[in-house]
């Protein structure tokens, strides 16, 4: 994953804390040199690391691996997701809704990036001459589990993965 990538969400989640109304102050927004597992169990000794009053209440990881090494540190070290540390990831990979504690989530339509990426490539290439580059925006979806919300709406009321996260005004 590029650093532009990882620059990109980490922005989007600050500029989204801050559409909400909400301080940037309480999130952590991990991003690491590796972007895996064992990096994420790293980054949640340093959270724990902090004095009580300055640890964050919540946190946006750069994708789902990182996420969910965060939550594997927090979970061993007794630390209630998400009543004391709200966790979302990025990707939304297969084992985000497996974890013991289900993971939160930003989802792409990977299958739309696939073929969209992939008519652009053939434009290109039987246009040489005439091909416009063009930019094309695809709108991700938060996947909200259990990591980051204390209630969860049941399947039955249409509003599956909508939940209210801890700390909302409502």
């Amino acid at each position: 994953m590029s650093t532009v990538q990882v620059a990109d969400r980490l922005l989007g989640a600050r500029t989204a804390v801050e559409s909400a109304g909400r301080s940037p102050d309480g999130l952590a927004v991990l991003t690491t040199d590796g972007l895996n597992v064992a990096e994420g169990q790293r980054a949640g000794e340093r959270l724990l690391g902090l004095p009580r009053a300055r640890r964050p209440t919540a946190a946006f990881c750069a994708n789902d691996l990182l996420a969910l090494g965060l939550l594997q540190q927090m979970t061993r070290m007794g630390v209630n997701v998400p009543v004391d540390l709200a966790i979302v990831g990025y990707d939304d990979i297969e084992f985000a809704g497996a974890a013991a504690v289900p993971l939160s989530s930003v989802r792409q339509p990977r299958q739309l990036l696939g073929r969209t990426a992939a008519e652009l490539l053939l434009a290109e290439s039987d246009e040489r001459d005439q091909h416009v580059h063009r930019q094309v925006l695809f709108h991700p979806e938060l996947v909200v589990r259990t990591s980051s919300a204390t209630e969860v709406a049941p399947a039955s009321t249409g509003l599956r993965g909508r939940g209210r996260a801890r700390g909302s005004k409502e």
